[in-house]
């Protein structure tokens, strides 16, 4: 009795073995037809182009289709990351088909030189969708989707360095898990939605390089920003506001026309990176910058900065601190 107990044992811990082995399960599980279908009306809509080979009917999509993985929990088979990266060989627009992987968790579409058109809103609603990065295709185009609700996995939305036209969508304050936003290097016009002051999760925000103007929300001061990089772009009046946010860590707003006094700002103690460079910002740098605890990258050139570096500062290069209207001490000459 005690021998077939034991056998029993075994054998249900190898099921468990099997059942549960990250290497086994790769193998095991098929994938779910549904997505195949999918996956086969995507390779269609992009023309057939050789790259895509391996995604034949006949075949498993989950253990041999290039650019293709999937999520084998609870042995489900089902298409969790689609990823293509510099490949030369996909034309055409994104299929509005791959909306229909409700599995997916992974998306990305970058370094693809002959991609155009603009992003699919079904896209837009995918729930299970933690990352989204559609970056790096220049002839990407047209004004960006709105976003949903439906999102709520999503952490980090990339769709920098593209050709995006029109405004930023207001709709991302919609998206409740969100802890990183890069629109960055695009060609996006008007200013930055109101809504985005409700963020909430500690958002690392990068907007540099568009045609952004306009001054900046009062509402972001109540976001829980990690970083904020507006950079590049034409934007006036204050900013300085953002500065006493609790856990920011980067603010670079080189670049702009932003214009306000510099002297009583309230500090982040988790500042370290200051970035005003090539602004219209007047008064004098705050004593408290140099006993920021985690302060490693300052730029304070080309503004209208008057009065004593400092001593704290004095570590910094010369070129932080260079064309300004009167500011003096080291590292600059003394003052008078």
């Amino acid at each position: 009795m005690e021998n077939t107990i034991n056998k029993t044992s075994l054998f249900f811990l190898i099921c468990l073995q099997y059942l549960f082995s990250p290497t086994l399960s790769q193998f095991s599980l098929p994938c779910n037809d549904e997505d195949k279908q999918i996956l086969l009306q995507v390779k269609k809509e992009f023309r057939n182009p050789s790259l895509f080979s391996t995604w034949n009917a006949n075949t498993d999509c989950c253990n041999s289709w290039r650019f293709v993985s999937c999520n084998n929990d609870l042995r489900l088979g089902r298409v969790s990351s689609l990823s293509f990266d510099n490949v030369n060989e996909i034309t055409g627009q994104i299929p509005p088909t791959i909306g229909n992987l409700t599995y997916l968790k992974v998306l990305r579409f970058s370094r693809l030189p002959n991609l155009i058109g603009p992003i699919p809103e079904t896209i837009t609603r995918l729930p299970d969708l933690e990352v989204f990065t559609i970056t790096q295709n220049k002839k990407l185009s047209g004004s960006m989707p709105n976003f949903s609700d439906q999102m709520k996995s999503v952490g980090t939305i990339e769709l920098y360095s593209n050709s995006f036209t029109g405004t930023i969508p207001s709709s991302l304050s919609l998206v409740p898990n969100l802890f990183r936003l890069d629109l960055s290097s695009n060609k996006l016009t008007g200013s930055i939605p109101v809504s985005f002051g409700s963020f909430k999760r500690n958002v690392d925000l990068k907007l540099m390089n568009n045609k952004l103007s306009g001054t900046i929300p009062r509402s972001l001061a109540q976001a829980d920003l990690l970083g904020l990089d507006v950079s590049g772009n034409q934007f006036t009046g204050d900013v300085s506001f953002i500065l006493g946010g609790t856990r920011l860590n980067d603010f670079i707003i080189r670049q702009n026309h932003f214009k306000f006094d510099f002297t009583n700002v309230r500090l982040s103690q988790n500042l370290g990176i200051i970035d005003i460079a090539h602004n219209e910002i007047y008064g004098s740098i705050p004593k408290e910058i140099g006993q920021l605890p985690v302060l490693q990258t300052i730029d304070f050139s080309y503004n209208q900065l008057c009065g004593p570096i400092p001593s704290s500062l004095k570590q910094f290069n010369s070129s932080a601190f260079a064309h300004n209207k009167c500011l003096c001490g080291a590292p600059l000459p003394p003052c008078k």
